[in-house]
């Protein structure tokens, strides 16, 4: 998928208020994408499909109000949707006990009674409101393998002793990990955010690119025109934001 620049579906995730401070939906929905990455964990699933997860829960609400419908169901369903697009298919079963035990720590699984059908057929209704929602679009080109291949370029690039004794390569995963809080999937292309998260973590610890002094442009701008520019610093300080998210 390709996004068409800030200000578009995604834009509203970073919403702040008159303090700095995120606006009340943007709370929600990082409460809820935490939840839909921890969940995630817990049921086993890989990078790749918790952050569809994440995709589908921010682009349904770019289509709906919050306030319409309830966000940990749509992030329940989501992940249900998320496990059948990329082949890792979950059971609504596993799905209900974690959530229940999130909500709940220390609770024991559900039983199979009245209740626990009920929250089964909202999650299967919830995904197929979801899917006609989104048009049935729901494949999505995410930055993993882009930061994978650029890892490894920049590692083969940089002295061994700088990249050894600098965790640059697990700053930047968890840079991209945390960029799913908000609506960045939706706002950049995925090969953008990957180049964000790496000069992220490369100023975090101070490393510098071999012969980037003598160069006539940084390496994030070669081959790249003024929009990709303008489109990666957007990127970069909506990261930043991101972080912030944690404190």
């Amino acid at each position: 998928m390709e996004a068409s620049g800030p200000g578009t579906c995604g834009g509203g995730a970073e919403t702040r208020g008159s303090e700095g401070r995120l606006a009340p939906e943007s709370r929600v929905h990082f409460r809820v994408t935490r939840f839909i990455m921890e969940a995630g964990i817990k049921l086993g699933m890989r990078s790749i499909p918790i952050a569809t997860a994440c995709t589908i829960y921010h682009k349904f609400f770019c289509e709906i109000n919050l306030d319409a419908y309830d966000p940990y169901l749509v992030a329940m369903s989501s992940l249900y949707l998320a496990g059948k697009v990329e082949e890792q298919h979950l059971r609504t079963r596993d799905i209900i006990n974690v959530s229940n035990r999130y909500f709940h720590p220390g609770s024991d699984p559900l039983e199979l009674d009245s209740r626990f059908w009920e929250i089964r057929d909202s999650i299967v209704q919830c995904e197929l409101l979801v899917l006609r929602v989104l048009r049935f679009q729901v494949s999505f080109q995410h930055p993993h393998k882009y930061l994978l291949h650029y890892l490894v370029s920049l590692k083969n690039w940089l002295n061994r002793y700088s990249w050894q004794r600098t965790p640059v390569s697990v700053t930047a995963w968890a840079l991209l990990q945390d960029s799913y809080h908000g609506g960045l999937c939706l706002r950049f292309r995925a090969q953008h955010i990957a180049v964000a998260v790496i000069h992220l973590a490369l100023q975090a610890y101070g490393v510098e690119v071999p012969a980037e002094a003598e160069a006539e442009k940084p390496w994030w701008q070669l081959g790249s025109s003024p929009l990709i520019l303008w489109m990666f610093g957007g990127s970069r300080w909506a990261l930043l934001g991101a972080g912030r998210h944690h404190q």
